[in-house]
């Protein structure tokens, strides 16, 4: 059972992100001790930097560790999609973005995906069949994709974790460190299928 505190996290998002889908858990993470970084394509407007959305604005900005382009999925235990509507539409279209997700999920780490993120998911292919929830607007995308959608706060299923909005959080957070600490999913996925 991995430590949360040895735990390197990689937040992937761009321009439009939900502030507080990116910052609550980019804080919480790293307050839990864990290494927590943020990539971007390097498509975004502004280098060195992405914007956030804060209900009908443009809202903070978040540093770039990174650029997309030069992630190696191997170099972490998780991954965390923050949603709002422009950032996952945006990184959908990013060849690079799909890689890491399925990179991601084909070893068994965690993948998280929160509102609107699981748009992401869906992109990847890795939702068919598992057990998830959105932000209810894009339900039905979800289900058409394969996905088993629950109006629930959090769903896990085998190191897959969604959640449906800002005001679920904290019960988002606490999954990732809980699914962490459990280590690779990979051998109890493939059983389940």
């Amino acid at each position: 059972m991995p430590d949360i505190k040895q735990a390197k996290i990689l937040i992937m998002a761009t321009d439009g992100f939900e502030q507080s889908e990116l910052m609550v858990p980019q804080e919480k993470l790293s307050e839990a001790g864990a290494t927590v970084e943020v990539a971007a394509p390097k498509s975004r407007m502004k280098s060195g930097k992405i914007y956030g959305w804060d209900e009908n604005d443009w809202g903070k900005t978040v540093s770039v560790d990174k650029d997309i382009e030069d992630v190696d999925p191997a170099d972490y235990d998780a991954l965390v999609l923050p949603g709002g509507q422009i950032n996952p539409d945006k990184l959908r279209v990013e060849p690079k973005a799909i890689e890491i997700i399925r990179a991601f999920y084909a070893s068994g780490k965690t993948v998280a995906a929160i509102c609107h993120a699981p748009w992401l998911l869906t992109e990847a292919g890795v939702i068919k069949g598992r057990q998830c929830t959105s932000y209810h607007s894009i339900k039905t995308d979800v289900i058409n994709a394969g996905g088993q959608w629950r109006d629930e706060t959090v769903v896990t299923d085998h190191g897959l974790i969604t959640s449906r909005n800002p005001g679920d959080l904290d019960a988002f957070v606490a999954k990732i460190i809980e699914e962490v600490r459990e280590g690779s999913h990979a051998g109890r996925r493939e059983a389940a299928e």
